[in-house]
């Protein structure tokens, strides 16, 4: 399984084609808008998420709601297009009234200088943000959607929540009162704010609140879980088949994450080894486990069957409606930086974009370990697989 996406942020159409998903998997538009629905929506989101509500269209790739095996093509349309049409026109060539919107003083913190660096775009940095916008994650959380919906064929559960905004923060310890990722879906998804606890929603939400007062952005912290992943996916052979490592390659790969993180993570560095080590147990009905989960789900970058966890750190977003300092790229003076329109932070739909992420790199893996033509061989393999485990 691979894919790619297109779009820039006010063009268009956002496009990703995948491929490699088996022939036989059930999948609607539905499907997929619940989960562009879950990332637009969140507390201290901005004004594009009420100009728009994104919705799917699959061009290829899917007939009668089921996949044929041949490469997909999902499909956005963006609607605050009708605005940017002459501003983004691909045909016309480059006159004074459709460049009126020139980005001319880079933000801090944004890819707008460096990549007008990279690319040579002298006169205007309007053709680095709109790719490097986190509107391109729109269609990361599509592929998230079939990729969980290729996942949920073989009972692996994905779920992504928010563990802090700022200093306001969510009680890890109520984790344990839930029996399976539906329960815990079931609250933190009851909260614009994706915290596990009222009383975290209330704290995050007065965070927020005041940082938009001051017209400031903020940062924050996301955790997802994956649940059923069959036992040695990923591989200690090779370091670039570590399942962790291209984990975390996609959780930074998402914009504004900067940090990753499994299991204890940067918390184990301050403990001793027998107090986060997994210890090894048998059952005759599952074969051997671990008493608990401190690494995060794996060993020598393989799965071992114990619940995922991976946490990343999201920096607050650069488009400050108090600008900070920045250069003129065409006057070299000293100005304040250029303002987009943006969010007050971001965190509650980075929850959303790394559960996506996750469930994309979980079912890559299982793609290519198991049968990746048709979804019902698929699954025989994997419930043989398993019982080869059980047994071991």
């Amino acid at each position: 399984m691979r894919y790619t996406t297109a779009g820039e942020s006010h063009g268009p159409e956002e496009i990703a084609i995948i491929e490699g998903i088996p022939a036989g998997l059930h999948i609607t538009q539905e499907d997929i808008n619940e989960e562009l629905a879950r990332r637009q929506h969140g507390y201290g989101r901005g004004e594009r998420q009420q100009i728009e509500t994104d919705t799917v269209t699959f061009l290829t790739g899917v007939r009668h709601q089921t996949t044929l095996g041949s490469p997909i093509t999902l499909n956005v349309h963006n609607d605050d297009h009708n605005s940017w049409s002459k501003i983004m026109a691909p045909n016309d060539p480059a006159t004074p009234e459709n460049t009126l919107r020139k980005v001319l003083r880079p933000r801090p913190g944004h890819a707008d200088l460096v990549g007008g660096m990279k690319y040579r775009h002298h006169d205007d940095l309007r053709n680095v943000l709109e790719r490097s916008s986190a509107r391109e994650t729109t269609m990361r959380v599509a592929v998230g959607a079939v990729a969980k919906k290729l996942l949920r064929e073989i009972n692996v559960d994905v779920h992504g929540f928010v563990v802090n905004v700022g200093p306001a923060k969510s009680d890890l310890n109520v984790l344990t009162q839930y029996k399976n990722l539906q329960e815990l879906r079931a609250v933190t998804e009851s909260f614009a704010t994706r915290a596990l606890t009222a009383e975290a929603d209330e704290a995050i939400r007065q965070v927020i609140d005041k940082t938009k007062r001051d017209a400031n952005t903020v940062g924050g912290q996301v955790q997802v879980i994956a649940t059923g992943m069959p036992v040695g996916l990923g591989s200690y052979v090779s370091a670039d088949e570590k399942l962790d490592g291209k984990i975390a390659r996609a959780i930074v790969g998402i914009n504004a994450f900067k940090g990753v993180q499994f299991g204890g993570g940067f918390d184990n560095s301050e403990k001793y080894g027998d107090q986060i080590m997994d210890e090894i147990f048998w059952d005759s009905e599952k074969g051997f486990y671990r008493g608990t989960d401190n690494l995060g789900g794996f060993e020598g970058g393989m799965t071992t069957g114990e619940a995922i966890t991976v946490r990343g750190v999201v920096k607050p977003i650069p488009t400050l409606y108090r600008p900070m300092k920045s250069v003129d790229i065409d006057t070299h003076q000293e100005h304040k930086a250029s303002i987009e329109r943006s969010d007050t932070t971001a965190v509650t739909a980075a929850a959303v974009i790394a559960e996506s992420m996750v469930a994309i790199e979980l079912a890559i893996a299982i793609l290519d370990k198991f049968d990746a033509d048709n979804i019902e061989r698929m699954k025989e393999q994997v419930a043989a697989y398993r019982e080869e485990i059980r047994t071991f």
